[in-house]
Order: structure tokens, then C-alpha cells, then sequence
């Protein structure tokens, strides 16, 4: 077996080669991977905007206490009026601002009598009025190339006029289920020893949050005819397959000689020192992944996020970093092993600080996946780490794509 570090070493220094550039209608291109740098061709306001309905006037003449109404200005308004000293004109939000104006006053801090307004309650200089490029200014770069689009990029893509935008091409991953025991979503279950397949859907919905198109080809038996079949068929539709159990060391766990004796791949690894999930293999066919993950539900979840994630982001061209942040501990824990562990913990923001808790997790085995329901992270450890206890730090891998750090200092 080779360490974690030798292991993200190897995965990292994959070559592969980035998918195919499309071009989509930009409501298509959701969940999608951008192709270019997205760069701002003007500024946004082109010129100093109302923010507010209410009065245009100079910042002096507030001191006057009231001003003549001298015209109205609505937004998209063909000409824009000219402000003149001890005037005031009638502007409403998104309006340019008249020129020789630098002061919006709201309607809420005026009284309207006989054509003029009456001051009530001043307000500061250049009050709601929006800055030339207070949005964003021409040049600027304003989504970075290989960012995935999801609603705020569809907004700000739709506002600069992007009727049709370049993405990746999707990667296609084939995921596969080993095991004898293994129940399909809704099939009966005719004896005890049976248990109901989640493997599959997790490791979908993981390569589905990270922009790839996914076969799931459901459970296979511990037939070794059935499994070479499956996994031929799986490699010659996609780029990534991925399968869950048969790459321990028992007598039926048959995936790791298929792929490495049938498949003719490219062993890159066989077996790490982690904990979750050390009977892991990866292997290379041509421009092909073939990923080997355990059969236990929270080793084969852990090690999808720890090396699935980082080679997709390889069909898309991004150089993506795993967030890993410091927090303080709210509980002791507990090293279990030598190896590099990756245990689950609730995160939560205290005071500014964020902090992790291992209280209320299940103990046992690495079949539980309920300690990852929630907001969660992976505490991770190296091999030289030991017991913690409650105050000390702790390194947490974020891999909750919603995770809300609102909060933290």
C-alpha cells in the first residue's frame, strides 16, 4: 500500500485530455463548465443611476429647505433632463440621474406642496446614486473560466447579453455495484442476508453535483463472467467508470483482477493507507478512468469525494483545491488508526469561529453513511496525529457544495 499523499500525488499528475467544447443556449448550459473567461465589455451603470425613487438635486441645495419641481425623469426616458441650481426633478429607480445632479433625495423624506418640495430630512452627499461601474467595470473578469453555472452565473450571463454560451462537454461515468448481497431500488427481498443497494445512487448524485453525465448500470452479482461483461460494456460508452465493492482481498471480490488482467488498464494504485477505504485501486485505459471503490457506503462516499471529484475536474480544465480549513474542537476525538482518517463531524459557527463536533456520531463500522446527513465535514488526520481533545484544532475537508460559512471571522 502507498500513503495518501503518494496517492493524491498519482491522481493529480493525470493526463487527460479535456472534453469536447459545445455550444448551448444559455438556459441549456446549467450545471455546465465554462469553456473561457467571462469578460465584462462595458461598465455597469454606464453612467451615475437613481438607486431609489425620489429627487435629483445638488448636495448644497438642501440648505434652501425647498425646492421647485422642475421636471420628471422616468427610467428608460429618451432624453435626460438638465438639472439647474435650486431645482430639483422627479427621478425614479433606475433612472439615469439628470445632469449636473449628485444627490438623491427619497420621496419618504419630502412633502410635496404647490409644485415643490419640502425638505424634511437631509441626506448625505451622492446619496443613492449608483457609481459608473458600481456593478462591474469593462475589462473585468467577472467568471473565471472553468466555473460551473449554476443561477447567479445564468443571471449575470443573461445581463450581459449571452444569448448562447461555450461549456465542456460533460464527462460520462458508468457506475457500477458489486455483490451477491446487493437489492435494487424496489426489488423484493427474498432472504435475510440481502441488503438494499445505495452505493450506486450516492456515487451518481456526487459525479451529478460535479457536472457529469452518468449510465448507472445498476448492481452486478460476485460472478466474475458477469462483472467482465459489465465492466466492457461500462468502458466503451464512458470516460470514468466507477464501481463500488469487490476490490478487498476475499475470495469473491473479483473487480480488481478484472480490470487489471481483463481490461488491459494501467494500474496506477492498489491500496492506500487511509482509513476509511484502503482497498482502493485506480487504473488508466488510454484517455479512460477506471475507479475501484470499497463496498461499505461511507468508505465508498469518502473516497469518491477524495478522488473522483479532482479527475473530473480535469475534463474541464480546472485546478480545483479541496477546502480544507482549520476549526476548533467542540468535542475530544478519537484517532482510530495510523493511517490518514477521514471522519465525519457537524460544523457549525460560534462567535465567528468555526468549530467541529463529534458528539452524536454512530460508532462502528464504515458502513454507516447517517453520521454524513447534515452540515458535515471530514476531519482529517494524518498518520502522525493523535487524540484530540476538546479546544485544540482539527483540519475539516469541506465537501458540501452548499455548506454556509456566514459567519466566520
Amino acid at each position: 500500500m502507498i500513503s495518501f499523499n503518494q496517492s493524491m500525488d498519482i491522481t493529480n499528475a493525470i493526463n487527460l485530455k479535456p472534453n469536447e467544447v459545445i455550444e448551448l443556449p444559455l438556459m441549456d448550459a446549467q450545471g455546465y463548465f465554462l469553456t473561457e473567461d467571462i469578460v465584462a465589455g462595458y461598465n455597469s451603470p454606464e453612467f451615475p443611476t437613481s438607486g431609489m425613487d425620489g429627487y435629483a438635486i445638488r448636495f448644497e441645495d438642501q440648505e434652501l429647505g425647498e425646492l421647485p419641481i422642475a421636471a420628471i425623469n422616468p427610467a428608460g426616458a429618451n432624453e435626460v433632463p438638465e438639472l439647474k441650481p435650486k431645482e430639483a426633478i422627479k427621478t425614479f429607480t433606475g433612472s439615469i440621474m439628470p445632469k449636473n445632479s449628485d444627490t438623491l433625495i427619497p420621496i419618504e423624506n419630502v412633502e410635496v406642496v404647490d409644485g415643490k418640495i419640502i425638505i424634511k430630512e437631509r441626506v448625505e452627499f451622492g446619496f443613492s446614486v449608483r457609481e459608473v461601474g458600481e456593478n462591474f467595470k469593462k475589462g473585468e473578469v467577472l467568471i473565471a473560466k472553468g466555473t460551473k453555472i449554476e443561477f447567479a452565473e445564468i443571471g449575470v450571463l443573461a445581463s450581459l447579453n449571452f444569448v448562447t454560451v461555450k461549456v465542456y462537454k460533460k464527462p460520462k461515468i458508468a457506475v457500477i455495484a458489486t455483490g451477491s448481497e446487493l437489492l435494487e431500488l424496489g426489488q423484493e427481498q427474498t432472504r435475510e442476508s440481502q441488503i438494499r443497494s445505495s452505493n450506486n445512487y450516492t456515487i451518481e448524485a456526487i459525479a451529478k453535483s460535479y457536472g457529469a453525465e452518468v449510465n448507472n448500470l445498476g448492481c452486478v452479482g460476485d460472478d466474475i463472467e458477469n462483472i467482465k461483461s459489465t465492466f466492457k460494456t461500462a468502458l466503451e460508452g464512458a470516460d470514468i467508470v466507477v464501481s463500488t465493492g469487490g476490490v478487498s482481498v476475499g475470495d469473491f471480490d473479483f473487480v480488481k483482477d478484472v480490470v487489471r488482467d481483463e481490461l488491459g488498464a494501467e494500474v496506477l494504485f492498489k491500496g492506500v493507507v487511509i482509513k476509511p477505504g484502503q482497498h482502493i485501486m485506480l487504473a488508466k485505459a488510454g484517455n479512460k478512468i477506471i475507479l475501484a471503490l470499497p463496498g461499505f457506503a461511507y468508505s465508498s462516499t469518502v473516497t469518491a469525494l477524495v478522488y473522483l471529484v479532482p479527475i473530473l475536474h480535469k475534463y474541464f480544465e480546472v485546478e480545483k483545491k479541496p477546502v480544507i480549513l482549520k476549526a476548533e474542537l467542540l468535542s475530544k476525538f478519537k484517532k482510530k488508526s495510523k493511517k490518514t482518517e477521514f471522519t465525519p463531524c457537524k460544523l457549525s459557527v460560534i462567535d465567528g469561529k468555526l468549530c467541529a463536533d463529534f458528539s452524536g456520531n454512530r460508532d462502528g463500522t464504515s458502513a454507516i453513511m447517517t453520521n454524513m446527513l447534515g452540515h458535515t465535514a471530514l476531519a482529517v488526520t494524518t498518520p502522525d496525529e493523535g487524540d484530540k481533545e476538546a479546544g485544540e484544532s482539527i483540519n475539516v475537508f469541506i465537501y458540501n457544495l452548499n455548506f454556509n460559512l456566514e459567519g466566520r471571522e
